[in-house]
Parts: structure tokens; sequence; C-alpha cells
């Protein structure tokens, strides 16, 4: 089984992503560190990054996801995969389960304004939400109840569309 948590920045990712790993018993990777040097660069002084910028990021999120079909693994994977195209480039050749957290911009910007260690600033989730394109074939996960009960609530509807493959 291969999972993607996708959205926004602040949108919880790398939070679901971790409980959803453990719950099911996969790796997790978190798309984040795979962003080359120059694109961290630019998003921590506030420059939107470009479909080109993303090309190299979202190669090696598939190299990942390939790999891990390749062993017969299971992976969850946190991606911001805002754009259909980027979820087509990554489902190519894999079957993807996509969870998609959605929440409003006035919750998420005001997670975003409260996390320290993170490069990407509030100032940016405008470009972010400009980019998105909601997809049509994930699950969609409301963000504002706690991350504990999104686990609760997502599982079986994962378990679900994934034992109907």
């Amino acid at each position: 089984m291969i999972v993607v948590v996708m959205g926004v920045a602040g949108s919880g990712k790398t939070t679901i992503g971790r409980l959803l790993a453990d719950a099911l018993g996969c790796p997790f990777l978190e798309g984040d560190a795979l962003h080359p040097a120059v694109n961290v660069e630019k998003m921590s002084r506030g420059i939107p990054l470009t479909d080109h910028d993303r090309a190299p990021w979202l190669a090696a999120i598939r190299d990942h996801i390939l790999a891990a079909i390749g062993q017969k693994q299971c992976l969850v994977v946190a991606c911001s995969a805002l754009k259909q195209q980027y979820r087509d480039f990554l489902a190519r050749g894999a079957d993807i389960s996509w969870v998609y957290l959605k929440g409003s911009p006035e919750l998420i910007a005001s997670r975003v304004q409260h996390r320290r260690e993170h490069y990407m600033k509030a100032g940016m989730l405008p470009s972010q939400f400009a980019d998105l394109e909601e997809p049509r074939d994930a699950l969609v996960v409301d963000i504002s109840p706690a991350p504990e009960v999104i686990l609760e609530r997502l599982l079986p509807l994962l378990r679900s569309r994934n034992n109907s493959n």
C-alpha cells in the first residue's frame, strides 16, 4: 500500500502521515526532506516555487515510491502534491491512495504562524492555495479535529478502499 498524504503547508501532512505510518506498520517519508537546497532557500525567503523548481523534488519522491513498490513495501508519504499534474507524475506506475487534508485558509494560517521549526512561512500560503487543484480521487479529511480523531476516522476508510482494489 502506498499512501500520499497531501495538502497545503500547515495542513498536518507530517503529523497525520507519521500517525498513519505507525498505525499501518509502514515507513514514513517526509517529502519536504527531499527538496533541493535551492528550493528550501527560495521558500525561506518567501519566494513561491515554480513547476520547474518542483520537478527534481517530485522525481525524488517518485523514486522512493517506486523503490517501495519494487521491494513490496508499504509507504506513507507526506507531499503537498498541489496540482493534478504532480499527482499524475507521482502515480505513474504506482497505485497510490491519496489522502487530502483539507482545511480553511484561516485555520491553516493560524497553524503555520505558530510553528517555528519550518522554513515555510504564513506569507507563502496564498501561493499554495492558488496552486491547489483539489483532487477528485482522494479521501478528503477535515483537519479541524485532533490528529488522533482524524486517524481514527481515516483508517477504516483507507483500509476499505485498499481492500476493494
